[in-house]
């Protein structure tokens, strides 16, 4: 029965339409930002957009934090609203039901196909994103990779800090400098040698490193694991969507009435969510920790909020799949 559930999600061509759109957006960014050399200030826009000019490595990142939002739920909840209520409408599930199916194991096999969706979505835009990334962006700057937040929030003290380079640039910070004119000229040549040395280290480093939220660099493998972190939580909070979309679905015979339903239940979760007058139920609402992924990024990972949606999601998930079995099994959504 599984097997028949995704080979129906396979064969519909809006399964690969959603995808598709999915993983254009943040291609079509991804231009934008190559062709104008131009991001988001820190802070400002995506996560991420104002640290992919330095590393298309962390563009996975910021086209989850582009099509999260909006998109994804909206994919989500139209595949979601579709699998009982869709097939009710047409009359397919009528004679489906006429054999002997369970339909504890029907529903069963309809949430299995959509986790299946959920995933090769997440999979599709990180996968496609950091190809798009590292061709338009490259793996990243030698130097600026390593000093990345630094060198896009401050100035040039900021870019040089620590390193003795940064003492010769300025010649109107006399006292920032120290030491006598006399003294200055003396280490010059020990100065030129330390700041070669410095910037060499820096961009051996950068080779193989990333900046976190935090500055520290990350590696490969470890940037690798927290992107993995990241769309597996993405897609633990994209089941909550799904659970409320199927469960509405089992509810009526209109495909379209569940999707709404339940981007209906979406937005309204966000609006509660920026009102202060709602703060007592905003930690129950589903979409409260929806953005706790960029987490992963941080170092050390922050898991306070990732802990809580994790939990969060799957009281949804367990609450109205059980909601929706129980109206299911029930109700004569044949007729």
């Amino acid at each position: 029965m599984i097997r028949v559930e995704l080979i129906k999600l396979a064969g519909r061509p809006r399964t690969w339409v959603a995808i598709g759109l999915l993983c254009l957006l943040p291609a079509v960014v991804a231009v934008f930002l190559a062709t104008t050399r131009i991001s988001p200030p820190p802070g400002q826009g995506a996560a991420f957009l104002s640290a992919v000019l330095q590393s298309g490595s962390l563009y996975p990142a910021a086209a989850l934090a582009l099509v999260l939002p909006i998109f994804l739920p909206v994919a989500v909840a139209v595949v979601a609203g579709d699998a009982v209520a869709g097939e009710s409408s047409q009359g397919t599930l009528r004679y489906l039901l006429v054999r002997p199916v369970r339909r504890t194991a029907l529903l069963g096999a309809k949430l299995v196909a959509i986790v299946v969706f959920v995933v090769v979505a997440v999979l599709s835009v990180a996968g496609t994103s950091y190809v798009v990334g590292v061709s338009l962006f490259g793996a990243g700057d030698p130097v600026a990779v390593v000093r990345a937040l630094p060198e896009v929030t401050g100035g040039d003290d900021a870019v040089a800090g620590a390193g003795p380079a940064g003492g010769q640039q300025p010649a109107s910070a006399g006292g920032q400098v120290g030491g006598s004119d006399a003294s200055q000229s003396g280490a010059q040549p020990g100065a030129d040698t330390t700041a070669a040395a410095d910037d060499q280290a820096a961009r051996e480093r950068a080779q193989s490193s990333v900046s976190s939220l935090s500055g520290e660099a990350l590696g490969p493998a470890d940037l690798a694991a927290r992107l993995l972190g990241a769309m597996g939580y993405v897609v633990v909070s994209m089941l909550g969507v799904a659970a409320i979309a199927l469960f509405l679905s089992t509810v009526t015979a209109s495909s379209l009435g569940a999707t709404l339903g339940a981007l209906a239940a979406l937005i309204t979760s966000q609006v509660l969510v920026s009102l202060d007058a709602a703060s007592s139920v905003t930690p129950y609402l589903p979409t409260r920790y929806w953005l706790a992924w960029v987490d992963f990024f941080r170092d050390p990972i922050f898991l306070r909020d990732i802990s809580s949606g994790l939990w969060l999601q799957a009281g949804y998930v367990v609450v109205l799949m059980l909601a929706a079995w129980a109206n299911f099994t029930t109700k004569d959504v044949t007729s």
